[in-house]
């Protein structure tokens, strides 16, 4: 005969993956919104007051809605671009045993992209810039249960220019 505890700690350890895939769906939600140009679900990912911190890349930090506009605006360079985002640490908070409403994520991100250069036609649609660094991502689970992002901070490592980026 099982514990009487064995049913509590299979509910827990389901709700935990749960949370993960949850979280790891909001993640690769956000790189393909950046990708496809999708901003309404970019800022949709976002808590109410969500930030990011774009600063290490060039960019800027703010409140989620005012980082999309600066992205939309900047992105429109580089018509064909590809984030990878892989090697994900997720740290749930613990309660005792219970996952908690808060998540932090570190995961590094490789980010092809290929720059908008008129007059100049190669024939290719290979990337000519790329950059490479880590993301961390506070997330918190809304009231509706959801996953969602507080705040991002992009840490850039490397970028490479030139017709071989990659």
């Amino acid at each position: 005969m099982l514990p009487e505890t064995e049913p509590m700690t299979q509910r827990v350890e389901l709700a935990t993956v749960m949370d993960r895939l949850a979280i790891d769906a909001v993640i690769t939600g956000y790189a393909v919104a950046v990708d496809d140009a999708d901003w309404t679900a970019y800022q949709a990912l976002f808590t109410p007051d969500g930030r990011a911190d774009y600063r290490s890349a060039g960019g800027i930090e703010g409140p989620a809605v005012e980082v999309a506009g600066w992205l939309a605006e900047m992105l429109r360079l580089f018509p064909v671009r590809q984030h990878l985002i892989v090697n994900r640490l997720l740290r749930l908070e613990d309660l005792n045993g219970y996952t908690g409403d808060r998540a932090d994520l570190q995961a590094d991100y490789l980010n092809p992209m290929r720059l908008e250069q008129s007059g100049l036609l190669d024939g290719t649609s290979a990337p000519n810039f790329v950059t490479g660094g880590r993301y961390s991502f506070e997330l918190l689970r809304s009231e509706e249960g959801s996953w969602r992002v507080r705040r991002v901070t992009v840490h850039e490592k490397w970028r490479r220019t030139g017709p071989h980026a990659i």
